[in-house]
C-alpha cells in the first residue's frame, strides 16, 4: 500500500449513522435508512483529505465483536485480521450508554481509532450532554462531535483520522490493551470488566437534564405496538399507501401511454420511409417498442410514488414496529419478524423483497424469507388486478378512487400474507439447517424524513433499478411474445397451438388457454399479461391495449368470462411463478438453481391447487 493511501474502517452498532458518513466522504449513494440491517455487506470507497487518499471500508453493523451472525462475523473478521491505518468508530449520541460496550470491545483490539459522537444535534436538542474531552481522556482515543446528516463536525473528525493515520496519535488507554477477547474464558471475563469500564465513564462523561425524546417516543410506542392498536395501525398505513399509489399512478400512466402513442406513429412513418420490410417492422415496433412502452407506462408511475412513499415510512421508524407487531405471528411459524419487513418490500418489487432477505441472520429463515417472497403482488401484478376488480367487482367504476378496490386489495393482500405465514410454518418443519435463530430488534428513534433526499435517492436506487432490469427481459418477451402470434404451423399461429394444448388443463382450474398462455409469456415482465390476451383472444397478431375497461369487460364476457374466471384469475395472478428479474435474483442471493427452481415451481403449485380447489366447489354448489 502507497504512503499516501490510507486505510480506514468504519465500525458502529446498527443504525448509527455509518452509512450517511460513508456517503458524504465518498460521495457514493449507499442506501442508509432508519432501521437495523441496511448493511449486510462491507462497502468501499475512496475520498481525499490535504491531498492524501484514503481507502474507506463500511462494515456492517454489529453490537458485539462476541456474538457470531453473518453480518457481526465480517465486522469482527476484518477488525481482527485486516491492517487498517484508523478505524472510526461510530456512536449514536442519543444513545451513547447502548453503543459504548461495543467501542470498548473495538478498542480492545484496535486502539488506532478515532469516536465519532454521531446525531449529537439530536441529542443536545432532547437535554443530553456529553463531555467529549472527559470521554477521550478516559478512553485514550480522541472522541468527535459530529451530524453526518446535517455534515457538521467532518473536517474535525478528518482531521483526527489523519493524524492516527500518520502515527502523530497513539492509543493511551492501558486497561483496555489488557483485555483478550482471542478465547472463550478470557471473553467472558472480559465481558464483566468492559461493562464495568461502560458504566464509569457513562457516569462521568453524560449528563441527562430531561430525555424529551424518550418520554414522547415510549408514548407513541405504547399506541403504535400495542396489541389492540398496532395491527390496525399497520394495515391503516397499508390501506392509505394503496389508496395513494393507485389514484397517484392513473394520470402519468395515462399520459406515458399517449406519449408513447404517438412515438410509435412516428416510428411507423419512419419504416415506411425507410421501406423497411413488413416483418422487420412488426418485430420491432408491434413487439419490441410495444412491449417496452408499456412495461415504462404500468410500471413507473406506481413505482415512482410507492418506492419514496416505503421510503418516508423507513426513515421515519415505524418499518421496525411493524416487524414488532408481526414477530409473534412469525415466530410461531418458526422464522422471525424481520420476514416482515422483506414482505412488504416485495409489495414494492419482490426482486427487491428477496435482496432484502439479506438481513436475516439464519439460512434457514433468510432461505424460506426468499422462498415465499413471491407471495406478495408486486407492481407488476397490480395493474392486472385493478383490471379485473373494475370490470367484475366495482361496476366498471374507475378503481383508483374507490374504497372498494382498496378493501378488495387489502383482502388480496391479507390473503397472500395468510399464504405466507402458512407456507414458512410447513417449510419452517421440511427444510433442514439452523432452528430459529431469533433477532436483536432495535425500535430506532422516530424521526422527520428528509422529504426530498429520500424521494430522490428511492427513485434513484430503486425505481429507476428496477425499472431498467425489466427492461432489459422485455424488450426480448416483446420480440417472443410477437414471433408467437405471427410465425405459423400447420396453417395455425404459434401461439393457437400452444393455448389449444392448454386449454384442457385451464378449464380444470377454472380459466382457459388463452390465460395460461399469457401468464406463461408474461414471465419477464407481467405487464404484458392482459395485452397478450387481448392478443390471443382477437387474434390480431398484434399486442393489443385496452382503451376501457368497458371495452375489456365485453371483451372477456365474449370469450366465456365469468366472476369465478375473474377470482381464478386473481389467484394465478398472486400466486405464480416470479419474473425473470426476481429468478435472477433469487439465483443471486441463494446461489443454488435447486432454490431458484423451488422458488419458481411453490407458488405456481400453490396457485394451481387453490384455483382448483375453487372451481370444484362451485361446480359442486353452483
Amino acid at each position: 500500500m502507497e504512503k499516501n493511501n490510507f486505510r480506514v474502517m468504519l465500525a458502529g452498532n446498527p443504525n448509527v449513522g455509518k452509512s450517511t458518513l460513508f456517503n458524504l466522504l465518498t460521495r457514493k449513494n449507499q442506501h442508509t435508512g432508519n432501521w437495523t440491517g441496511k448493511t449486510v455487506d462491507f462497502s468501499t470507497g475512496l475520498f481525499t483529505y490535504n491531498g492524501r487518499s484514503y481507502s474507506l471500508t463500511d462494515l456492517p453493523g454489529a453490537y458485539s465483536l462476541l456474538s457470531f451472525s453473518p453480518e457481526e462475523a465480517v465486522t469482527r473478521d476484518h477488525l481482527l485480521s485486516e491492517s487498517s491505518d484508523c478505524v472510526i468508530i461510530v456512536l449514536d449520541a442519543t444513545a451513547v450508554e447502548r453503543n459504548l460496550r461495543f467501542a470498548l470491545e473495538v478498542l480492545s483490539v484496535n486502539q488506532n481509532a478515532v469516536i465519532c459522537l454521531n446525531m449529537t444535534d439530536e441529542c443536545e436538542k432532547n437535554g443530553i450532554f456529553i463531555d467529549s474531552e472527559k470521554m477521550s481522556a478516559a478512553l485514550g482515543v480522541s472522541v468527535v462531535k459530529t451530524s453526518a446528516a446535517g455534515k457538521k463536525g467532518i473536517a474535525l473528525l478528518l482531521k483526527e483520522v489523519e493524524a492516527v493515520c500518520e502515527g502523530n496519535k497513539k492509543p493511551e488507554s492501558a486497561e483496555l490493551s489488557l483485555i483478550d477477547l482471542s478465547t472463550a474464558d478470557s471473553r467472558s471475563s472480559a465481558v464483566s470488566l468492559l461493562t464495568q469500564i461502560s458504566k464509569r465513564i457513562i457516569k462521568d462523561c453524560v449528563t441527562i437534564k430531561s430525555d424529551r425524546r424518550n418520554e414522547s417516543q415510549q408514548r407513541l410506542d405504547k399506541l403504535l405496538t400495542s396489541k389492540s392498536f398496532g395491527i390496525p395501525a399497520m394495515m391503516l398505513l397499508t390501506a392509505l399507501l394503496f389508496w395513494i399509489t393507485l389514484v397517484g399512478a392513473n394520470y402519468p400512466s395515462e399520459w406515458l401511454s399517449a406519449l408513447f402513442s404517438l412515438i410509435k406513429s412516428g416510428l411507423n412513418e419512419l419504416m415506411s420511409l425507410l421501406k423497411a420490410p413488413e416483418f422487420l417492422r412488426g418485430l420491432l415496433i408491434d413487439g419490441v417498442y410495444t412491449t417496452l412502452s408499456w412495461v415504462v407506462s404500468v410500471m413507473l408511475p406506481p413505482m415512482a410514488i410507492f418506492f419514496p412513499l416505503f421510503a418516508l415510512i423507513e426513515e421515519s421508524g415505524y418499518l421496525p414496529r411493524i416487524a414488532f407487531n408481526a414477530d409473534s405471528a412469525f415466530a410461531k411459524c418458526g422464522v422471525n419478524g424481520k420476514q416482515c419487513l422483506t414482505m412488504m418490500m416485495g409489495i414494492g418489487c419482490n426482486a427487491c423483497g428477496v435482496e432484502g432477505c439479506r438481513i436475516i441472520h439464519g439460512r434457514k429463515e433468510r432461505l424460506i424469507a426468499i422462498l415465499t417472497n413471491t407471495f406478495m403482488p408486486c407492481n407488476g401484478r397490480f395493474p392486472i388486478l385493478i383490471a379485473l376488480i373494475a370490470v367484475f367487482f366495482s361496476g366498471g367504476a374507475e378503481p383508483k378512487s374507490t374504497l372498494l378496490s382498496v378493501l378488495i386489495l387489502m383482502g388480496i393482500t391479507t390473503l397472500c400474507v395468510a399464504m405466507t405465514l402458512l407456507v414458512s410454518k410447513l417449510l419452517s418443519r421440511m427444510i433442514g439447517g439452523d432452528s430459529s435463530s431469533g433477532f436483536i430488534l432495535e425500535l430506532p428513534p422516530y424521526r422527520k424524513p428528509r422529504i426530498i433526499k429520500t424521494i430522490v435517492n428511492s427513485l434513484r436506487d430503486k425505481a429507476l433499478k428496477v425499472l431498467g432490469r425489466a427492461m432489459l427481459v422485455a424488450a426480448p418477451a416483446g420480440a417472443v411474445i410477437w414471433l408467437t402470434a405471427n410465425i405459423s404451423i400447420n396453417g395455425s399461429a404459434v401461439l393457437d397451438h400452444c393455448v389449444g394444448f392448454l386449454e384442457p388443463f385451464g378449464k380444470a382450474i377454472g380459466v382457459d388457454g388463452v390465460i395460461l398462455i399469457a401468464f406463461i409469456l408474461g414471465f419477464p415482465a407481467n405487464e404484458t399479461v392482459i395485452p397478450a390476451m387481448l392478443m390471443a383472444y382477437t387474434q390480431s397478431g398484434t399486442l393489443t391495449d385496452y382503451s376501457g375497461y368497458g371495452q375489456l369487460s365485453e371483451l372477456f364476457s365474449a370469450n366465456g368470462w365469468t366472476a369465478l374466471t375473474a377470482v381464478c384469475v386473481m389467484i394465478i395472478t398472486v400466486f405464480h411463478f416470479p419474473c425473470s428479474t426476481t429468478c435472477l435474483t433469487i439465483r443471486k442471493e441463494t446461489r443454488s438453481l435447486k432454490w431458484t427452481l423451488a422458488a419458481f415451481l411453490l407458488p405456481t403449485a400453490l396457485g394451481i391447487l387453490l384455483c382448483a380447489v375453487i372451481n370444484c366447489l362451485y361446480t359442486i354448489f353452483a
